[in-house]
């Protein structure tokens, strides 16, 4: 339950970074459950919106991981990340909430990096495809802001890292603090930590990760270079 000092609701509050999201929010913010608000119930999210009167919606939930679902179940892929993203725009913006959607840097074609925010777009895999749809949807309402993120767990989750792939990775508790800070903004921003190679990333916490090369293991298609500008973002802090 929202009390009137909490106008701030956060979907997918279970999920990695919204675990993070909680512990930095310091309890000022509403996490309901599935049951609660369901996304891919149009009521669902208009009755907790009429109950609760929450002044921003920051949408989390949906399908990321793992990668291969969005190729063997695409069913679901659209659910979650589209029809699902699509119910939380049409009810925000019936109701007039400031929306908040969490996209990813994978929307980029991954080719040249240095990715503006005002880039074209060109999702490198069916998980990007997903949240290109939901961002679309996202796009038609301008009381809202769209960040695409570049953001992992710590620990790292694996046992090496790529030597070849340049990213703007960053650790799901720093990104939690940057966010906060965004909240009040509108429009598309990219959001992440300085450009580097994701083996320079994980090694800073982790000197004994080992060293791979995508290209070798993920053939020519993966996206080698999908590091955003983040100008913008910067910008955005400093006001």
């Amino acid at each position: 339950m929202i009390t009137s000092k909490i106008k701030i609701v956060v979907t997918g509050g279970s999920g990695r970074f919204g675990k993070n999201l909680k512990i930095y929010s310091k309890n000022k913010y509403a996490f309901p459950s599935k049951r609660k608000l369901n996304i891919l119930s149009l009521k669902s999210i208009e009755n907790y919106i009429k109950k609760n009167k929450p002044k921003i919606f920051i949408h989390l939930a949906g399908l990321s991981r793992p990668m291969s679902e969005h190729d063997t179940d695409i069913k679901k892929s659209i659910s979650l990340n589209i029809i699902g993203t699509s119910n939380v725009v049409i009810a925000c913006s019936k109701h007039k909430v400031k929306l908040i959607y969490f996209s990813t840097s994978y929307v980029y074609p991954g080719k040249k990096g240095n990715y503006k925010e005002t880039d074209p777009l060109l999702p490198i895999n069916n998980y990007a495809w997903s949240k290109l749809g939901g961002e679309s949807a996202v796009q038609m309402y301008k009381n809202s802001l769209i960040l695409r993120v570049s953001m992992t767990e710590k620990p790292f989750p694996h046992d090496y890292a790529f030597s070849d792939v340049l990213t703007n990775f960053i650790y799901h508790k720093d990104l939690a603090k940057i966010f906060l800070k965004l909240i009040n903004k509108k429009g598309v921003i990219n959001l992440g930590g300085p450009s580097q190679t994701v083996y320079n990333f994980v090694r800073k916490e982790n000197p004994n990760i080992r060293k791979m090369k995508a290209k070798n293991i993920k053939g020519l298609n993966f996206p080698l270079n999908s590091s955003m500008n983040l100008k913008k973002l910067k910008k955005n802090l400093i006001k």
